[in-house]
């Protein structure tokens, strides 16, 4: 074997561990090819966060087997950690690795000869070592480098299989993450973007316990990238230093997303949220007060059991009143092996489908007010190595998350730019550097 696909689907967590597989395959002297060729060796790093996602994974194998009926297929992560037997059932998988051994994936290598049986390598997630650092030398073909600092989550929110998938929480140590910020920006990255299952809960099972926010200013302030921006964190744990943070560090990007889930406090409860509508309110309105210019998205499960017309409603009513820039919006699945899963009171396919075209509207409504505003005026904008359609303008995001167009050519790839923006196309900002 000498050629290898890789496919990641689900979180930026994942993104982070296909490209230290990379580099690992790469080591041992595997040439990297797209997943849609034709190689030895196929890697599926699959997601279980819904059953639809369970759904994709599963044609994502299919597809590697009929690109290659000889090749090796090992499919790793999250789906074989819950549901090993739905993946050794589908004929021309010749391994599968959980969420704990997938990062091992060398130690498997050579694989099973030909006609065996798959190899089944799935340890108990609650059993998962103390959060391994995954040293990386880039972030391949990317301009933004996505650094894991924190693995497995708490929460146990009743729709969620994450817990199950991943384990408790645990944390990078400070050491290993400012080494791995050290490491992205001697190899030019631009942007480094903090992430983790449960970003929030970083910190807290280390001794002595730390904070993000701590975590945060030690970043900025002893090996400072030219741009820092944090994925996803809940509600109740953006803090008062994290915002003054924001508010006052040109490096640390002016951007948030928060998890919603619902606008509706019955619905929340069922959904083991900790959180009442009010405390976002409070948060959304305090943040973006503190930082003008902040995005701040959230995510939006529809359809949960038990939402009815009128908290649906709520929730339409609570999110058009907040000024939030953008909505992921998610059709709720059941995933077996939740609670929410053999609730009461499922809300039918036909209707989630109404409610989340809804939604997704308001998205589109809110997207475009908050492009609207910065028409004619100037932000920095980092360039990616990465052409539109094929034409003379690159792709880019402003420092708090927009879109952007730029009309230029490669010369300005991975360059952080001061750009004017003067129209909008689609669903992005057309800009000209200054």
């Amino acid at each position: 074997m000498n050629t290898v696909a890789l496919a990641t689907l689900g979180c930026k967590v994942n993104q982070c561990e296909t490209a230290y597989l990379e580099e690992l395959l790469e080591g041992q002297g595997f040439q990297i090819l797209p997943f849609t060729e034709k190689v030895d060796l196929y890697c599926i790093n699959t997601c279980a966060v819904t059953g639809r996602a369970a759904m994709e994974s599963r044609q994502f194998i299919r597809r590697a087997i009929r690109r290659n009926p000889k090749a090796q297929v090992v499919v790793l992560g999250c789906y074989p950690q819950v549901a090993s037997e739905e993946v050794t059932a589908i004929p021309g998988v010749t391994q599968v690795l959980g969420t704990i051994e997938k990062l091992e994936l060398l130690n498997y290598l050579p694989f099973p000869e030909e006609n065996e049986l798959p190899g089944v390598h799935v340890q108990d997630a609650r059993k998962a070592p103390d959060a391994k650092p995954l040293t990386l030398f880039r972030f391949a073909r990317r301009t933004r480098a996505f650094l894991k600092i924190q693995d497995g989550c708490n929460a146990f929110c009743s729709y969620c299989i994450v817990p199950y998938a991943r384990g408790r929480s645990r944390s990078v140590t400070v050491a290993s993450i400012l080494e791995q910020v050290q490491q992205f920006l001697a190899h030019g990255h631009q942007e480094i973007v903090l992430t983790g299952i449960h970003l929030g809960h970083w910190g807290a099972d280390l001794t002595p316990r730390q904070d993000l926010d701590a975590l945060v200013g030690q970043v900025l302030d002893h090996c400072p990238p030219p741009r820092l921006r944090l994925s996803s964190l809940e509600p109740g744990e953006i803090t008062a230093g994290l915002l003054d943070l924001l508010a006052t560090s040109p490096r640390l990007c002016p951007h948030l997303h928060v998890p919603l889930q619902s606008g509706d406090e019955d619905v929340l409860r069922l959904m083991n949220r900790h959180y009442h509508p009010n405390l976002y309110r409070d948060l959304v309105m305090e943040a973006t007060r503190r930082v003008p210019d902040l995005a701040l998205g959230a995510d939006v499960l529809v359809g949960f059991p038990g939402e009815n017309d009128e908290s649906f409603q709520t929730t339409y009513r609570f999110i058009d009143s907040l000024p939030i820039a953008y909505l992921h919006v998610f059709p709720f699945s059941p995933r077996p092996g939740t609670p929410a899963a053999t609730m009461r009171d499922q809300v039918s396919p036909a209707v989630i489908r109404r409610r989340c075209h809804r939604l997704r509207e308001l998205d589109r409504i809110k997207r475009l007010s908050f492009m609207q505003r910065y028409l004619g005026k100037t932000r920095p904008v980092l360039v990616e190595n990465r052409l539109y359609d094929q034409g003379d303008m690159l792709c880019g995001f402003s420092d708090n998350y927009l879109p952007v167009l730029v009309q230029s050519d490669l010369s300005l790839g991975n360059r952080i730019i001061l750009a004017r923006f003067h129209r909008l196309h689609g669903n992005r900002l057309i800009a000209r550097p200054i």
